[in-house]
């Protein structure tokens, strides 16, 4: 069958949100500490208090992202938390559309460039949506009762996202 004329697949409908959370920053080195604090705060009250470290060291690492590559003068960035009954979604969104995060391996001695490492590590998916102004870089963590035991890299949960370095 020519894929031109291949049927449609229905599009899932997107799980309902249960709660969410969204407050913009000032590109401010304080506001990141201000959105960990906050994101982990969220994910305790949600129910998750087992979330309540990688989320906040989540959005920590995406927020960083948002200022050092991704904030212009005078311009806020974004933090949004959604949560649904099987995903916690931590999205951080910045008016840089032109600069896409990638990842790296950094050198040994290299102070900078391990975030989205981190990122990739802690969240079950991860990724980058443009918007019509910027870009939101966005990371899930499942909370099916092994996103609380599984740890990352065993083999139920790969170490890397897709597109991600082999270690």
């Amino acid at each position: 069958m020519n894929a031109a004329h291949a049927p449609q697949q229905p599009t899932p409908d997107p799980e309902p949100v249960l709660q969410e959370d969204r407050l913009d920053y000032t590109p401010t080195a304080g506001s990141v500490r201000l959105a960990r604090r906050r994101t982990g705060r969220r994910a305790g009250e949600w129910g998750w208090p087992g979330l309540v470290g990688n989320t906040g060291l989540l959005v920590s690492e995406l927020a960083t992202n948002a200022l050092l590559h991704g904030c212009l003068r005078d311009r806020l960035f974004r933090v949004r938390l959604q949560l649904t009954a099987s995903t916690l979604r931590i999205e951080v969104t910045d008016p840089r559309g032109e600069r896409l995060p990638r990842l790296r391996l950094p050198e040994d001695d290299e102070c900078f460039g391990r975030g989205l490492l981190i990122v990739a590590e802690l969240a079950d998916r991860w990724g980058v949506e443009p918007r019509t102004v910027g870009k939101s870089v966005w990371a899930e963590c499942g909370l099916g009762p092994r996103s609380l035991v599984t740890p990352p890299g065993s083999p139920d949960r790969p170490a890397t996202a897709p597109g991600a370095p082999a270690p």
